[in-house]
């Protein structure tokens, strides 16, 4: 089906430039996510479940955790992250290992990475760019 729709073959095109990210990362998102690129980086985030949700009450400040958010989407993303901030892209690895070494928990710093990812995606998608080494750091330009 993907093949056949031009809109779907130039976002698979766009998710599959990211170093890391494969067919079945690119098929997961288009199918499960089709509203990525017409969402603002806070709803993408949050649609995905990898949004910070605070659990304060009062005065007291409890932790930040993620919650709800489509679950498939967000092991896909897992797997796709863990391949491309630890192994294939030295940009995602590079705030990776920045993250580690200011104390983050691997699994903070990933779920970090995730939520980048995702955000950089949702613009690429909207603007029809594919991946620059720039936009881990920068945005798109």
């Amino acid at each position: 089906m993907i093949q056949k729709d031009e809109d779907w073959r130039r976002r698979r095109e766009i998710i599959e430039s990211i170093p890391g990210f494969a067919a079945t990362t690119a098929r997961t998102l288009i199918a499960d996510l089709p509203e990525l690129g017409t969402m603002t980086d806070k709803q993408a985030a949050a649609l995905v479940g990898v949004a910070p949700i605070n659990r304060d009450s009062g005065k007291q400040q409890g932790y930040r955790a993620i919650s709800g958010g489509r679950s498939g989407v967000r092991r896909v993303l897992y797997m796709a992250t863990m391949g491309a901030a630890t192994r294939n892209n030295p940009r995602l690895k590079s705030i990776y290992k920045r993250l580690l070494a200011a104390g983050k928990k691997p699994q903070v710093a990933i779920v970090a990475i995730m939520r980048k990812i995702i955000v950089i995606l949702n613009a690429m998608i909207k603007s029809n760019q594919t991946w620059c080494a720039d936009h881990a750091v920068t945005g798109l330009t």
